[in-house]
């Protein structure tokens, strides 16, 4: 059984959990190389390759979203996120928001 690991991210240095249930998905998938990127800096790479739409959104250039420093209120680990951190509402790393998100559908 795969146990979680912790991998420094390649884009912004962040440290990340990539879990077992993670692990086993890439497995499903035929993947065999562990992820470098961190969620943000993931979706932020996917925006770049992906180019900006014609409709509006996005990001145009292949600029990057600007990232803020925080601390996750679940885990007290590092990590950064899209949008400035106010401190009136707690801001979670990729890993406990999508344990603490309400599920979708």
């Amino acid at each position: 059984m795969a146990q979680d690991k912790q991998i420094q991210c390649s884009d912004c240095g962040t440290t990340f959990t990539f879990s077992a249930e993670d692990q086993e998905f890439f497995r499903s998938k035929g993947y065999t190389n562990e992820p470098k990127r961190c969620a943000p800096c993931r979706s932020a790479r996917k925006v770049e390759r992906g180019g900006s739409s014609s409709m509006g959104g996005g990001f145009s250039g292949g600029q990057r979203a600007q990232m803020y420093p925080a601390v996750c209120a679940a885990c007290g680990q590092n990590t950064q996120v899209p949008f400035q951190p106010r401190g009136d509402k707690p801001v979670y790393c990729s890993d406990c928001f999508r344990k603490v998100r309400p599920p979708t559908r």
